[in-house]
């Protein structure tokens, strides 16, 4: 509310604050008539301290603040609710340096929750070491002092997590990091204690028990292990890593049947892991090479129903011969792109809070539910999904798909993970369709595939335009200064700004023109290239040892770059499948759910 505002205007804003006291609406008002009194901004920062509204104006006082109490308070209210601000680290930072001495462990573990969320997992561990000790803040203060290099004091929390919550399933988790950091001896003991407590991780702590006894020079034992491994659980992860890695051995030999012999039992199983869409698929293909083509074809088509959203369900309809683009063929196609739906119920949150985001109005959606969310730092099932969905309608991409991804990963609830995987916003929220405009502009004038484009977007920046990596990439596409450089010799282009997403994709899709070129515009080629630079992917095309593009990605020798690879043209296979109507019509193929009326009663069952 502007200085010099009308008397009917206040008036209205006093009616508001009176009438919904209680109700983050009244949040706005409290900030509308701290303008001219700033009692109400008292108000708003002690009955409201979540609003969004409140951190702007915590961020405030604090610039003119001098009494170490009120800045500190404002500090916590800045570190436990504003952590979507850009000065969320540097809040961090200076509670630490110049608080450290008067936080209360709830404090810190307010501090290790912001450092955590940010990935900054080196200061989050010693912060999480100060907290009340729980199962997720010893594991992750133990976690944080690893990957912090702080190595004794990892092993000591990892030690006093599993002394103190010995059945807890972070305990499972810390053990086998615990089993990394100590020598091979005791590595195994510590195997053997996750295998007799923690039946859902025994096959992982197997598969490494065996790992550790082939480096003791123990290969009997290692075998009698992985044998055990087959037999005691054959659905697992772990063995299916383990029957895969054999399969390829038969399959470099030539010996498709042994190969297929394999990897047969994962198809037999009803498995939802990339891992099995993987070893299903690559039965297919060796089945193929066996001449058995109708069988084959059955398991690419096995591949596509029961792994929809696949990497390798993509590369199983190529294989069927579906018109969905082959990495020789998909740089110049044109999908036909549809808008998503009309946006679906939330699962959590009050009523008004679902018709603001149903109704488009995203930041004020964001805003009350701040305020509704009991406790950021240990969400629901629900509480996620939906906080995913409000992040990524006030632009934070990066935690609004790692909100919706991430939710695949909980060990809790994992029944109701899969309820709300059917719903089209969880799947239009994590192959959201942004920057579309500029995106179907660049790909036109450089005869690139949009979806191609956006896919290797969402794999570089996740959509965030200021976003910078350790190596120094910038923006949308990640492009590096010394690139971006190389490629305006190239253009002529007199100025640019790497951060800004016109320029940023001008200059990204310039680039992956480029390595499309280099390489006869095969994509695979290109794409690995954009990751790993053509001279990498020269020295692979020169090695050679593979008869077509699948086993070319297999080989990929850079873990990243495989992973890489995986990741975008699985991206671009999901756009295909959920936004070109064509594709999306095939059998088997989407797993979306429509909105229909009973799944909106089923979720409103769990409000």
């Amino acid at each position: 509310m502007a200085a010099g505002q009308s008397e009917a205007a206040i008036a209205t804003w006093q009616q508001l604050r009176q009438t919904y006291g209680d109700d983050p609406a009244a949040a706005a008002a409290l900030y509308q008539l701290g303008q001219h009194d700033q009692r109400y901004l008292d108000q708003l920062l002690q009955r409201f301290p979540a609003h969004p509204r409140s951190v702007e104006v915590a961020l405030a006082r604090l610039s003119t603040a001098s009494a170490p109490e009120q800045i500190r308070s404002l500090l916590l209210l800045v570190a436990r609710h504003g952590l979507h601000h850009a000065e969320a680290e540097a809040v961090l930072k200076r509670l630490v340096t110049e608080y450290g001495a008067s936080l209360r462990p709830e404090d810190w573990q307010a501090i290790g929750f912001g450092y955590w969320k940010k990935d900054i997992y080196g200061q989050a561990g010693p912060a999480y070491a100060k907290a009340p000790a729980t199962p997720q803040t010893l594991y992750r203060a133990a976690r944080g002092l690893q990957i912090g290099q702080r190595r004794d004091a990892a092993i000591a929390t990892y030690r006093r997590l599993a002394q103190a919550f010995p059945k807890a399933p972070e305990t499972a988790q810390g053990l086998l990091h615990l089993a990394t950091l100590v020598p091979a001896q005791d590595a195994l003991t510590i195997l053997d204690q996750v295998i007799q407590r923690f039946p859902q991780r025994a096959a992982e702590a197997l598969s490494r028990r065996a790992d550790r006894l082939e480096a003791l020079n123990s290969p009997t034992s290692a075998a009698q292990a992985r044998q055990s491994l087959l037999s005691q659980y054959p659905e697992a992860e772990a063995t299916i890593e383990l029957r895969l890695n054999r399969a390829r051995a038969a399959a470099a030999q030539q010996n498709w049947q042994a190969a297929i012999d394999w990897v047969a039992p994962i198809s037999q199983a009803d498995l939802t892991t990339e891992a099995a869409a993987e070893a299903i698929f690559w039965q297919g293909k060796w089945t193929l090479k066996a001449g058995r083509s109708d069988q084959a074809q059955q398991l690419f088509e096995q591949v596509l129903q029961a792994h929809p959203d696949s990497y390798f369900a993509w590369r199983a309809a190529v294989a069927l011969g579906w018109n969905v683009g082959d990495f020789t063929t998909l740089r110049h196609q044109q999908p036909s792109v549809t808008a998503p739906p009309q946006r679906g119920p939330l699962p959590a949150g009050s009523a008004a809070l679902e018709e603001l985001y149903r109704l488009g109005q995203d930041r004020l959606a964001w805003n009350r539910w701040q305020v509704e969310v009991a406790d950021p730092q240990q969400l629901t099932v629900d509480e996620q999904f939906t906080d995913g969905l409000m992040r990524l309608g006030t632009g934070d991409h990066l935690d609004g798909i790692y909100q919706l991804t991430s939710l695949a990963n909980r060990d809790d609830s994992q029944a109701r993970v899969q309820q709300l995987q059917q719903a089209p916003d969880y799947w239009h929220g994590l192959y959201p369709l942004l920057f579309s405009n500029l995106i179907t502009h660049w790909s036109q004038q450089r005869q690139l595939n949009p979806l191609l484009v956006t896919a290797l977007i969402r794999q570089e920046s996740r959509f965030e335009p200021q976003i910078r990596s350790v190596a120094g990439a910038v923006g949308l596409m990640q492009v590096m200064p010394a690139t971006a450089d190389w490629i305006r010799g190239q253009i002529g282009l007199n100025d640019y700004r790497l951060d800004h997403p016109e320029d940023n994709v001008k200059l990204g899709t310039w680039y992956l023109d480029y390595t499309h070129r280099e390489y006869d515009n095969h994509s695979l080629f290109a794409v690995a290239s954009y990751n790993a630079g053509p001279g990498n992917v020269a020295r692979w095309l020169r090695r050679g040892g593979f008869r077509d593009a699948d086993e070319f990605a297999e080989q990929i020798p850079f873990a990243e770059t495989k992973g890489y690879v995986e990741a975008v043209f699985g991206g671009y296979w999901n756009y295909l499948r959920l936004h070109d109507p064509a594709i999306a019509r095939l059998p088997g193929i989407n797993a979306v759910a429509d909105s229909s009326s009973g799944l909106i009663s089923h979720y409103n069952t769990h409000r």
